[in-house]
């Protein structure tokens, strides 16, 4: 009497499914592997590859099949039809295994959405193979496929392989539709991944046709951030206005929306053009008079006078991460392990009008190899910071005012350093570093980053591209007595 080997698998199909796979990779004389030990030495014969090829013919060509896959396109007769055996299937899906104890007969019915039965057959040829070619519009439909027959290796690759091509290219756009998907099916790191690109790369996803299709919930989600990057605010009115007019949502939604706006950020001087010429704005203009009345005040009253009375910590005061010249600067450093450089830039005060003509002065200071605050040299006899260098250390950037003025009272700011990168042909957000006004530095600056590399992901062309953004914050200084 044969036992089977395999849970479940009768003993005569399991015998004849491995003596075919051992005889398909023999039969030309090469073993699979040989070790052969000679005094201290040994051998080993890799054939792998060859085992690898054997498999694919033996899918494609149907030999000694002993199950018929039967994948029928659910609401359609459209039948696909896969020789297949019930050993590979078993070996690598328990949900198959469970399927083919139960079968009667030698087919096996599946039923399958249309996108997945369109890649059905590449899904099988993975369960042979181990290996498989993937487009983007593809990645959903393989990723359900392997989540519904349990593949776990599959499943978790194809995840590394969305987190990894966010900034791929394709006609209509694919990250948004990977974010609903991974919201629907529970996947935190996907779900994140997608978040984190789309807030930090929002400018493009603005100017892109994926735009329109984003769903409410991301809509009012991402409105509510402070750790966007863009233009300016005026930017992302501009673009809520058109997706508005695209999507036409219901009122409760349009108002939560226009509520979420910064408009303290917008100049007065666009605030009264929007009042003007903004249908969508004039439309719904009762429902937010009160934060544009407060905006007006903001930008025409002095910000310590209006912290006695109004809670200034709030989102309307608070700036995202504006690209615009009036909030930093960009910087561009060529050969960046050759040495310390530094490089001044000048932004407003405060996103206040009442402050639109008032600069501070920056400096940054960027060194590739720097010790720790604990065994770095402070001043120099004239004040300035001497750096030590070390062979041993690691970039550090300090930004710092080159000057103190009253005027700061009441104001902290915090720093910004977004690094650039090119990930598939296109310069995106690689990392983004926030360390407020009472450090110097960010502590974590390129901790994991290898410089030294001429194509490290940190570098465009040789170069690091960096862009310092000044985030100016006001605080409440007195509460005033209700």
């Amino acid at each position: 009497m044969v036992r089977s080997c395999g849970r479940g698998i009768p003993g005569g199909a399991y015998v004849g499914a491995l003596f075919l796979l051992i005889h398909s990779v023999t039969v030309r004389g090469a073993a699979l592997k040989q070790e052969v030990a000679l005094d201290s030495g040994s051998t080993v014969l890799n054939h792998s590859m060859s085992l690898l090829q054997r498999m694919e013919t033996l899918l494609a060509l149907g030999n000694s099949s002993d199950v018929t896959l039967k994948v029928q396109t659910i609401n359609t007769d459209e039948v696909k039809v896969i020789q297949a055996h019930s050993l590979v299937l078993s070996l690598q899906s328990d949900v198959f295994e469970e399927m083919l104890l139960g079968r009667n007969g030698s087919a096996l019915f599946l039923r399958e959405t249309a996108d997945c039965a369109a890649v059905f057959d590449k899904f099988v040829r993975y369960l042979y193979c181990g290996d498989i070619s993937v487009r983007l519009d593809q990645a959903i439909s393989m990723h359900k496929l392997a989540s519904k027959y349990h593949v776990w290796a599959l499943q978790q690759g194809l995840t590394q392989y969305m987190t990894q091509h966010l900034s791929s290219d394709s006609p209509m756009g694919h990250v948004i539709g990977w974010y609903n998907y991974a919201l629907q099916i529970g996947d935190v790191v996907l779900r994140d991944s997608c978040l984190q690109y789309l807030s930090w790369n929002l400018s493009s996803v603005l100017q892109s046709g994926e735009w329109g299709s984003i769903s409410e919930d991301l809509l009012l989600s991402l409105l509510q951030r402070s750790d966007l990057i863009l233009q300016s605010e005026l930017e992302l009115y501009d673009a809520l206005e058109a997706w508005i007019s695209q999507n036409k949502p219901v009122t409760s939604t349009i108002e939560r929306a226009l509520r979420a706006v910064r408009y303290g950020m917008i100049p007065p001087q666009h605030l009264f053009r929007l009042q003007k010429q903004s249908p969508l704005l004039q439309k719904h203009y009762e429902s937010i008079r009160d934060l544009l009345y407060l905006a007006f005040q903001f930008h025409s009253a002095s910000p310590i006078q209006l912290a006695k009375y109004f809670d200034v910590n709030c989102s309307i005061f608070t700036p995202r991460n504006y690209l615009s010249t009036s909030w930093g600067s960009p910087w561009l450093l060529n050969n960046p392990t050759r040495d310390d450089r530094s490089f001044s830039f000048q932004t407003q005060l405060g996103p206040s009008g009442h402050d639109s003509s008032k600069r501070v002065t920056w400096n940054a200071l960027f060194s590739p190899r720097w010790l720790p605050l604990s065994a770095r040299s402070t001043y120099t006899e004239m004040g300035a910071m001497q750096p030590t260098r070390t062979d041993a250390g690691r970039p550090r950037i300090i930004v710092t005012p080159a000057t103190s003025s009253p005027d700061f009272a009441g104001v902290s700011f915090q720093k910004t350093v977004i690094v650039m990168a090119r990930q598939q042909g296109k310069v995106v957000v690689r990392h983004v570093y926030n360390f407020h006004q009472s450090t110097e530095e960010a502590g974590d600056f390129l901790v994991d980053a290898d410089l030294q590399r001429r194509v490290s992901e940190y570098l465009i062309d040789s170069s690091l591209y960096l862009h310092v953004v000044i985030k100016p914050l006001y605080h409440t200084l007195i509460v005033s007595k209700k």
